[in-house]
């Protein structure tokens, strides 16, 4: 379970980081919207895990790539904008949200647009996680 100061740190961290994203977009990405959906920091708060939802999804992997190659850049601009809340900066690792894929299949399932399972039940083996 998260303490208070685990999810203050985290809202700042979101509320920071949405702003940093935004104006990098911003320069250097016309037609690219990021945003901080989620972020976890851990009992110690020596990491922080931030998930991401990148849109339009074509560019999503090279978007994150880019994002993961500027951490460093990334943290030193976090902490200047945290300088009189944190102490220490957390190590950043960023993720895709992908909670709004699986959102869209399951309305696809439900209107009828994929194939049913129960008429070719080949379908569920290819549906499996590994």
């Amino acid at each position: 379970m998260e303490t208070n100061r685990q999810k203050k740190i985290a809202g700042v961290l979101q509320k920071d980081l949405a702003d940093v994203l935004q104006s990098a977009a911003r320069d250097g990405m016309r037609g690219v919207i990021i945003s901080v959906s989620k972020v976890n920091v851990t009992s110690d708060l020596s990491q922080a895990k931030i998930y991401l939802s990148i849109f339009p999804q074509v560019n999503r992997d090279t978007i994150l790539k880019g994002v993961k190659e500027n951490t460093a850049t990334i943290r030193y601009e976090m902490a200047q904008r945290t300088k009189n809340q944190l102490r220490r900066m957390p190590e950043l690792l960023f993720y895709v949200d992908d909670s709004l894929d699986y959102i869209e299949g399951i309305d696809n399932a439900l209107k009828g647009e994929e194939e049913n399972p129960i008429k070719n039940p080949t379908i569920l083996e290819q549906r499996q996680k590994r």
